[in-house]
């Protein structure tokens, strides 16, 4: 008896043409920061309204910078959402700063603004909310809330590089924006990210935090004005960038095509939660993944169980994403079970479903047809 594919949870497509690109670059003896990483910044820009951007090794890095960016340190406060990937909470923690925690929307996940709002004091410096993929939250009442109070936006668009609201691609406008580059997302460079910034000025400073904190002297010698650390980006991950973005748009297109056959097939089940699907007021919504919300005692099973019978069936899945709030180190700073509701629940009922360009729409149908087997007992 054979065994069956596996369908796995998420997997970038590399083209040969991307891969002897690499070798290029390789047997150029330019493998570190070089032409490539300034080609795919110029490129990257060009998408984000011709904005400054720069490249690094992580949108962690990413940031990290942003942060420091922002003046962003001790006894400072930043507001974010409870449910993210740890990224952001780590950051603001590493800044020195603390991090202040609020509910999303069950459905689209969105930062609450009214929340955010209320947790606003004299210490905040910034809002730094996650985009998840499907839907943006109302990115107008975001800024309009952040000029009231003269705060800084950093946003974590790691999920949604494609997204636009209201016509304009996220990161073209508002004030800060960090994308990634990992190999789980909407296109990579193996590991790294982006920051886009508002004015040459901004960019300027980013080269210099993104590299040991680095000034040049007029005499050419060097100088360190602001301790930071290496987030430079390679040339060897550039040129994987820019053959991957020439694919782009295919494959955000393809992407689409597997989210609306996931809608078509998701077996109706009582108390599934399925991401938000054509939201009014917005347009051109990627799809980095498919996350469904499971109330597993209901149908007999534990996320464990539900998972492992996943598994066994070729079907890979992952959890996107814990709560922030409820971490080791969060706790520290006085958070505990129930101050979330929202978030908490998405943490406990989360599944990710496999949703990458090596799918065919026929995955998607045996992907839908098992999850309906398992929870039907």
């Amino acid at each position: 008896m054979t065994s069956p594919v596996f369908r796995k949870f998420s997997q970038p497509r590399l083209s040969e043409a991307s891969i002897q690109a690499v070798a290029d670059v390789l047997r150029s003896n330019w493998i570190a920061t070089g032409p490539k990483v300034t080609e795919l910044e110029q490129a990257l820009s060009r998408t984000f309204g011709n904005r400054p951007t720069r490249l690094l090794t992580s949108a962690t890095g990413a940031m990290e910078i942003a942060l420091a960016l922002c003046d962003i340190g001790a006894g400072d406060e930043v507001i974010t959402s409870a449910q993210s990937f740890f990224s952001a909470m780590n950051m603001i923690v590493k800044s020195g700063a603390k991090p202040v925690f609020v509910d999303c929307d069950l459905v689209t996940r969105a930062i609450d603004l009214a929340q955010v709002e209320a947790a606003i004091t004299h210490r905040t410096k910034a809002i730094m909310p996650t985009h998840f993929p499907g839907a943006l939250g109302d990115m107008d009442a975001l800024y309009a809330l952040a000029k009231k109070y003269q705060l800084r936006v950093i946003e974590d668009a790691a999920l949604v590089q494609g997204s636009k609201w209201q016509g304009k691609p996220v990161g073209a406008f508002g004030d800060i924006a960090i994308f990634s580059f990992h190999p789980n997302k909407n296109m990579t460079t193996i590991e790294g990210g982006a920051i886009v910034v508002n004015n040459e000025a901004e960019a300027q400073r980013v080269d210099v935090l993104r590299f040991h904190g680095i000034s040049k002297l007029p005499d050419q010698s060097r100088d360190v004005v602001e301790a930071s650390g290496k987030f430079n980006m390679s040339d060897v991950s550039a040129v994987l960038g820019l053959h991957q973005l020439a694919q782009f748009d295919d494959f955000m297109a393809q992407r689409q095509v597997l989210a609306d056959r996931y809608f078509e097939r998701f077996p109706q089940l009582p108390g599934v939660v399925l991401p938000p699907h054509g939201q009014t007021g917005q347009a051109d919504q990627t799809w980095n993944m498919f996350c469904v919300l499971i109330p597993y005692e209901q149908f007999g099973h534990t996320r464990a169980s539900f998972r492992h019978a996943l598994n066994d069936a070729g079907i890979g899945t992952g959890l996107s994403y814990e709560v922030c709030h409820l971490t080791t180190v969060a706790k520290r700073f006085g958070y505990h079970e129930g101050m979330f509701p929202n978030a908490e629940r998405i943490a406990r009922e989360t599944v990710t479903l496999p949703l990458h360009v090596g799918l065919t729409l026929g995955d998607v149908d045996e992907i839908c047809a098992v999850v309906g087997r398992v929870l039907a007992g």
